[in-house]
C-alpha cells in the first residue's frame, strides 16, 4: 500500500475544503452572523493542515486500484468530519453524531436530515449544508483530478472510485481534460438555474441555496415546508432542472460537440425518459382528486417523480398522504435512481437495463439452447466484465441493505419506516415514508443507527465498494511483489 500518496491526496482535499469554507464565512458577513466566523477560523485551520501534508510530497506516485480506492473512501470521510466542526462550533447541530449525519447526507448528495427546524439555522449554515451538495454532486476528487500534480493512466483508478455507474471512462484522451470539461458543464448548468430562479422572482439567497441543491441532486430545502411556498412556474424549473442533472453528463459532451446521432443513441437516457413521463402519469391519475385541479395534481406528480429518481429528495407535497399505488411507485424509483455519469444516486438506469436484458437474454437461451445470442446496450454487445460487476454490485447491495435493516430495526421503528430509511439512505435520496417522510426527519434513530446511516450514505455516493473494502484485511497488507515495486520506484526517484 502507496500510504505516501494516499495521505497527499486526503492533503488536497482538505486544501480545497479549506479554501471552500471561506464561502459560507462570506455568506455570514453578509448577513452579520457570528456564526460565519467559526467557518473563517475552521477554513483556516483545515487549510494548514492540507498545507502541512501536502508538503511532504510522495517519493513515488505509483498506486493501483487498491489505493485509488482506500484513497476515495477516506477522502470523503475525512471530508466529512471537519465538514461537520462548523456546525458544533457555532452551536448550530452541537451534537456530534448529528452533525456528522447532516454533513455526510450533504456531501454524499443524500439531503436526509436530522433537523427538525431547518429555519432556526444560520444562513452561513444553511448555505454550507446547500453548497456540500454541490461539492458532493460530481465528485470532490474530480475536481482535484483537474489540478492534482499526478499524471499517468493510475490517475483513472480515483476516477473510477468515485464516478457513479457500471462503466466509467474518459470523453477525452485525458483524465485531467475530463474532469474540466465536466465541471464547466455543471457549473454552467448551475448557474443558469440560479439565473432562472432569480428571474421568476424567488429570493436571491434561496435561487442560490435551491440550485446547489437541484445540481448535486441533493435536496437540503432551506425552510420547513420544503418547497411548497414557492411559485408553481419556481417548482417546475427546479423539477426540469433536477431531471437534467440526472442525466449521463457525456451526453451533454456529445450535444456541446454536435454529435447528435451519438447522443440520440444513449439507450439509457431513452429509458431514464421513458420512466419519468410513465410514472408521473400513473401518480397523476391515482392522485388527481387529491388535489383542486388537474394541473395542481400533475405539478406535484411530475415534480416527485423527477426528485426522487435523481435522488433529490426535495418536495412540494406531503406524498406520506399519497394513495398506496404511488407510495409503491416512489419507493420502485428510489431503488432505480437516475443515469450512470450524472449527480444522481440509485442504483443506475443502466443497471436495470442491463440486468433486465440478461434476463431476457438468458430466458431465450433455455427456449434455444444452440441460439448464440449476446444482450446489447446501444448497439454493443454487453461484456462479460461488466455483466459480472453489475452482478457483483446488485449481490454486495442486497446483502449491505438487508445487514443494514436488520441493525436499525433495534430502535424498534415501523417496519415503512426501517426500510425506507435504508432505502433513501443507500439511494442517497433523502426522505423516505412515514416518521422519515417529506417533513420528518431521522433524529428519533439511535447514533448507533445515524452511524449506519452514514456508512450507507458513503457506500450509496461511490458504489459500494470503495468503503467496504476498507473492511477487507487484505487491503492493508503488502505483497512482497508489490513492496519491491514500491522500492524500485523510490530508488529511481532518487
Amino acid at each position: 500500500m502507496n500510504f505516501q500518496i494516499i495521505f497527499y491526496i486526503i492533503g488536497y482535499v482538505l486544501k480545497i475544503e479549506g479554501l471552500l469554507m471561506f464561502i459560507p464565512a462570506l455568506v455570514g458577513l453578509v448577513y452579520r452572523e457570528k456564526e460565519g466566523l467559526s467557518f473563517l477560523f475552521l477554513a483556516a485551520v483545515i487549510l494548514l493542515i492540507g498545507w502541512l501534508i501536502t508538503r511532504i510530497k510522495p517519493k513515488n506516485q505509483i498506486f493501483y486500484a487498491r489505493e485509488g480506492f482506500v484513497s476515495v473512501a477516506l477522502s470523503w470521510i475525512v471530508l466529512s468530519l471537519f465538514g461537520s466542526l462548523p456546525f458544533i462550533l457555532n452551536g448550530d447541530i452541537p451534537r456530534f453524531a448529528d452533525a456528522f449525519f447532516e454533513t455526510v447526507s450533504g456531501f454524499t448528495t443524500t439531503g436526509s436530515t436530522i433537523l427538525a427546524d431547518v429555519e432556526a439555522l444560520s444562513h452561513a449554515s444553511l448555505f454550507w449544508r446547500s453548497f456540500t451538495h454541490w461539492i458532493g454532486g460530481m465528485g470532490v476528487l474530480v475536481f482535484i483530478l483537474s489540478i492534482l500534480p499526478i499524471t499517468g493512466g493510475a490517475t483513472m483508478h480515483l476516477m473510477r472510485a468515485e464516478s457513479p455507474g457500471p462503466q466509467v471512462g474518459k470523453i477525452v484522451p485525458k483524465i485531467k481534460d475530463t474532469s474540466k470539461i465536466l465541471y464547466i458543464i455543471y457549473t454552467v448548468m448551475t448557474v443558469a438555474e440560479i439565473l432562472i430562479l432569480i428571474c421568476c422572482r424567488m429570493p436571491v439567497f434561496d435561487a442560490v441555496t435551491l440550485s446547489l441543491g437541484s445540481a448535486g441532486t441533493g435536496g437540503f430545502a432551506i425552510r420547513n415546508s420544503g418547497l411548497a411556498d414557492y411559485s408553481a412556474v419556481c417548482q417546475y424549473i427546479i423539477a426540469i432542472f433536477v431531471i437534467l442533472f440526472g442525466v449521463n453528463f457525456n451526453v451533454y459532451f456529445l450535444l456541446i460537440r454536435r454529435h447528435l446521432r451519438q447522443a440520440a443513441r444513449c439507450e439509457e437516457a431513452r429509458w431514464y425518459g421513458i420512466i419519468i413521463a410513465l410514472s408521473t402519469l400513473l401518480i397523476f391519475a391515482n392522485t388527481l382528486k387529491m388535489f383542486s385541479t388537474a394541473e395542481e395534481a400533475f405539478r406535484h406528480a411530475f415534480f416527485q417523480v423527477g426528485s426522487i429518481i435523481t435522488t433529490t429528495g426535495y418536495g412540494t407535497t406531503d406524498f406520506n398522504l399519497y394513495p398506496e399505488f404511488s407510495k409503491v411507485i416512489l419507493v420502485i424509483l428510489m431503488f432505480i435512481g437516475a443515469c450512470a455519469g450524472s449527480t444522481g444516486g440509485g442504483i443506475k438506469v443502466s443497471r436495470i437495463v442491463i440486468l433486465v436484458k440478461s434476463v431476457f437474454n438468458e430466458l431465450a437461451q433455455i427456449i434455444h439452447p444452440r441460439t448464440v445470442k449476446k444482450a446489447r446496450l446501444e448497439g454493443k454487445v454487453i461484456d462479460h466484465s461488466t455483466m459480472r460487476s453489475v452482478n457483483t454490485y446488485m449481490a454486495a447491495y442486497v446483502l449491505l441493505f438487508f445487514a443494514s435493516f436488520l441493525l436499525i430495526s433495534l430502535d424498534n421503528m415501523d417496519l415503512t419506516t426501517n426500510f425506507t430509511a435504508v432505502a433513501a439512505t443507500l439511494n442517497n435520496i433523502g426522505p423516505g415514508l412515514n416518521v422519515v417522510g417529506p417533513l420528518g426527519n431521522f433524529s428519533g434513530f439511535s447514533d448507533l443507527s445515524k452511524y449506519i446511516f452514514c456508512f450507507n450514505m458513503l457506500a450509496g455516493r461511490l458504489e459500494l465498494f470503495p468503503m467496504l473494502i476498507l473492511f477487507n484485511p487484505q487491503t492493508w497488507k503488502q505483497p512482497f511483489r508489490r513492496r519491491k515495486e514500491l522500492q524500485n520506484a523510490e530508488k529511481t526517484t532518487e
